[in-house]
């Protein structure tokens, strides 16, 4: 019986339910288990996946469908969904030659080229700061610089985070700013990056390709992602070990069934729940479920305590989860600073500067 029931498991994602959010960073994670109908002893679940407000307290803990599913059979499960390490883990990153598209007005002591690359047979798009003079022995150290949400139609390579890809460059590390598929003048059809594989990928490849370039070391490479960049420069560290060192700012980055539930539900409205059997799931589909395999290579978090996008709570859920996994960081807190740290980006960016002089 537990045999056909794991089997089942299999089967069941091809009818999943979902959880929808609001946010603009938005997290479409469907779920495997359908509510169950209403039984003696299993509480009915709402299609939201919420107990109504006549259910028992402890009714979102109980399993969904009859039987015990074991680790294993969610496991398999996670391994089949393209977003998952494993899956991403199965594919290969050859990334390209950088190739200069056009150069731009260098900064005080770097140059600044946009640039393109190749992801997935997509010319991807990209800003790439080098500094001034020959590289040291060994080459430039590096960062890939992942931006956070911003709607793709409105997106162009040469705005916003200006000043923090500055910060890197000034301080004599190479910088390579992708656009992400279907952002800018990028190839490919943007579809977010949580429930999406893409713009991992092109992540991945973005930090092959600054593996080919002569100027560079190979082997002291890093990730900077704010926001959603945050989840993509997580998700890649765990999928890459050459990427050494990680500052993430105002990540979205607690576990998958955190931020299911409690990212900014509609307002006026109670925050949604998941019963055990699919919170198990999203758990174990989540990037904070395999932090063990940091294998030590650290990482800063810095985030403020007003950020109206992203809560503060989702850093502290992954500190907590880092802790768990004996794993290393430095976190930093920001009372009553904004998403983008704006109270505090001279010392945030002094911070991460410190970081990465020490770690790559």
């Amino acid at each position: 019986m537990r045999r056909l029931v794991n089997f089942v498991v299999l089967l069941l994602v091809l009818g999943a339910g979902y959880i929808a959010l609001t946010q603009p960073e938005n997290l479409p994670f469907r779920v495997p288990w359908q509510p169950q109908p209403q039984t003696s002893s299993t509480p009915a679940l709402s299609p939201q996946g919420t107990s109504p407000a006549d259910a028992p307290p402890d009714a979102a803990a109980r399993p969904g469908p009859p039987g015990e599913i074991t680790d294993a059979a969610i496991e398999a499960l996670v391994a089949r969904q393209p977003i998952s390490l494993s899956a991403l883990r199965a594919r290969q990153y050859p990334g390209s030659p950088l190739s200069v598209v056009r150069n731009l007005n260098a900064g005080d002591n770097y140059r600044r080229q946009i640039v393109s690359y190749q992801s997935e047979g997509l010319r991807i798009f990209a800003l790439l700061t080098v500094p001034n003079g020959p590289p040291p022995q060994g080459g430039w150290p590096a960062i890939v610089f992942n931006h956070g949400y911003i709607p793709p139609q409105q997106y162009r390579t040469t705005e916003r985070y200006v000043a923090y890809q500055d910060a890197f460059a000034r301080a004599g590390f190479v910088t390579l700013k992708s656009d992400y598929r279907g952002h800018g003048d990028s190839e490919g059809e943007a579809r977010g990056g949580y429930n999406d594989p893409g713009y991992t990928v092109d992540v991945l490849n973005a930090a092959a390709s600054l593996k080919k370039d002569p100027r560079v070391n190979a082997a002291r490479l890093g990730l900077w992602g704010h926001s959603m960049g945050g989840q993509l420069s997580l998700r890649a560290m765990l999928v890459d070990p050459d990427l050494k060192a990680a500052s993430l700012w105002a990540g979205v980055v607690a576990s998958y069934d955190v931020l299911a539930t409690d990212w900014n539900s509609p307002q006026g409205e109670e925050k949604p729940t998941l019963d055990r059997l699919n919170r198990r799931y999203l758990r174990a589909l989540s990037p904070n479920a395999s932090l063990q395999q940091l294998d030590g290579r650290p990482l800063e978090l810095q985030h403020g305590t007003a950020d109206k996008d992203v809560p503060y709570s989702f850093q502290e859920a992954f500190a907590d989860d880092l802790r768990a996994s004996r794993q290393r960081f430095t976190a930093y807190k920001y009372p009553g600073d904004n998403h983008n740290l704006s109270r505090n980006l001279r010392t945030a960016l002094t911070r991460s500067v410190a970081f990465f002089k020490e770690h790559l």
